[in-house]
């Protein structure tokens, strides 16, 4: 039975031969790997887009096909990594931390053992934009208004709450706090049915663009102690935002804030050839990479190895050490 199996794929072949016919490879597979993101108007999405750019450019070397999903934001992107839902995803260093000590959401399931870190990327600040109109000053004058603190899900409502409380506020008691998405924001802020809103973001963003070019005007307001912030929360840092990127806002000086780097993460379970692969074109195709959004102007390489939590996946690793980033 054996040998008349045999012989009849024999036939087949040769048959398949002398017609022209190519014999199929049944080992040959695309891996299709989904990378998770964040709002249209923020840099996780057109950051995931860059990289499935280059991985998809590559698909007939690597057999990887790349598609990018906005989603939620950083926790959405971490859980739905953690289930098989995504491969990669990026996620603000902060959470990050959080989900690999089994920190805020993580903190009843417990430390997210498989969760991976490939690389960091472009530095997110952490703003406050108010109406001028709605009185807004300081921080402390948020108080009874209408306020946007980031979907649940999101990094930066977690930001937006350690600002908060680190001024001695209370968002469910001090005043109307929404949870929308960033992309709903500007908008609303725009036709008066909100006051003020929060967000973390790499700059210049057209989240802020959006918000500062209509015809109600609006100002960031810078947030204090932060020192205070940066002494509870280590992987949090001083920076600023540019005023220069946002020429219709009110203010006239740059504002102090702080601020997080943005992540890109996989699974343990993700598989080695794949992480290595997307590791070595973003790489490879550094100054490329750069030009791709205005948040990335000051990127080095060994700036990317920074902000990283989580344990490197061995894919990535392999690249950095054969690159000498790493030994």
């Amino acid at each position: 039975m054996k040998k008349a199996i045999m012989l009849s794929l024999a036939v087949l072949f040769g048959f398949a031969v002398l017609m022209g016919v190519a014999p199929v490879d049944v080992q040959a597979k695309t891996t299709f790997v989904t990378i998770g993101t964040g709002g249209i108007t923020g840099v996780y999405y057109p950051t995931g887009g860059a990289i499935a750019k280059m991985v998809n450019a590559k698909r007939d070397e690597y057999g990887i096909r790349a598609t990018v999903e906005s989603t939620g934001g950083s926790v959405f992107n971490i859980n739905a990594i953690m289930v098989g839902d995504l491969e990669f995803g990026v996620a603000q260093s902060d959470r990050q931390f959080q989900a690999v000590k089994g920190l805020a959401e993580w903190e009843d399931r417990g430390p997210q053992k498989d969760l991976r870190a490939v690389f960091s990327i472009h530095a997110e600040n952490v703003d406050l934009i108010a109406a001028a109109d709605a009185n807004i000053n300081t921080i402390q004058d948020l108080k009874g208004k209408r306020v946007n603190i980031g979907n649940v899900g999101s990094g930066y409502r977690q930001n937006a709450i350690d600002a908060l409380e680190a001024n001695g506020l209370n968002y469910e008691k001090d005043f109307n706090a929404e949870s929308l998405k960033a992309a709903e924001a500007p908008g609303m802020i725009q036709d008066g049915r909100m006051d003020a809103g929060f967000y973390t973001v790499g700059h210049p963003s057209g989240y802020y663009k959006e918000a500062t070019a209509g015809t109600r005007k609006v100002k960031f307001i810078e947030i204090p102690n932060v020192d205070k912030i940066l002494k509870k929360y280590p992987y949090y840092a001083k920076s600023v935002t540019l005023i220069k990127d946002y020429p219709g806002a009110e203010n006239t000086e740059d504002i102090p804030t702080f601020g997080v780097k943005a992540t890109f993460v996989t699974s343990a379970k993700v598989p080695d050839e794949v992480v290595y692969a997307i590791t070595k074109e973003v790489f490879d195709n550094f100054d490329t990479f750069k030009t791709l959004h205005p948040a990335y102007e000051g990127l080095t390489k060994e700036g990317m190895l920074e902000g990283l939590s989580a344990p490197i996946h061995p894919g990535a690793m392999k690249y950095y050490k054969e690159a000498g980033l790493m030994k």
